[in-house]
């Protein structure tokens, strides 16, 4: 898509997590099936797994499970995170060129956020793993903000941080992104690399869509 310049007083970024800076779909899945198979549940593809992720992990157990299972949720959930706490570092992967545009947007003084409704300590433990000392403030979901696309938790990074609305973009790779920049009023640069197609990020209201990361830079212009 034709790229667009964003407003010059961009102070901040905050950026989703699973799909944005990291890939970590196949971890999900293999969590999400190990623990759908303890309570012989229907196996899921890799393509329902894609689709199910974005709006944190009991939503994902809720729709692995099936409509006829719900009354199954708490204990497939709690499987669920076991196992993932276990295994979220086995098939990790980084997205090309996102850790050279994080350093290179750190040397120009632009604070950095991570904002994912994966939950907390998982995020914690997955930020610091791979990205130590780039983020200025890591947020995954917590009993005390209402996760994405609820504007919480971005409008508690801005508080933390001292930043406007107007001087912080939102970068991500979902539907659940795209709503979240939304209620948050933020300007939303949308990643093709992630979980969600291009046509499926267009379908979803997108309107600038981004298919590699150094385009992050061309954009942000000190």
């Amino acid at each position: 898509m034709k790229e667009k310049s964003l407003n010059k007083m961009i102070k901040g970024i905050i950026f989703d997590l699973d799909g944005t800076i990291l890939d970590t779909l196949d971890d999900l899945f293999y969590s999400t099936n190990y623990a759908l198979e303890q309570y012989n549940l229907k196996i899921r593809s890799y393509e329902e797994i894609r689709s199910f992720v974005g709006n944190g992990v009991r939503v994902l157990i809720e729709k692995a499970v099936g409509v006829n299972y719900q009354h199954l949720v708490e204990d497939v959930l709690k499987t669920f995170k076991t196992h993932y706490q276990a295994h979220s570092f086995d098939h990790i992967r980084y997205y090309k060129y996102i850790e050279d545009v994080l350093k290179e947007l750190n040397k120009q003084e632009i604070k950095l956020s991570v904002v994912t409704n994966k939950f907390d300590a998982a995020a914690q433990e997955i930020i610091n793993k791979y990205f130590p000392n780039i983020f200025d403030v890591v947020l995954g979901e917590t009993k005390e903000l209402n996760r994405k696309p609820h504007p919480d938790m971005c409008n508690y990074v801005l508080n933390k941080l001292g930043l406007k609305n107007s001087e912080v973009i939102y970068i991500g790779d979902s539907e659940v992104d795209l709503e979240t920049a939304k209620n948050a009023n933020l300007k939303c640069i949308s990643c093709s690399w992630g979980f969600r197609t291009k046509d499926e990020l267009l379908s979803s209201g997108a309107n600038v869509i981004i298919d590699n990361p150094l385009e992050i830079l061309k954009m942000i212009k000190k």
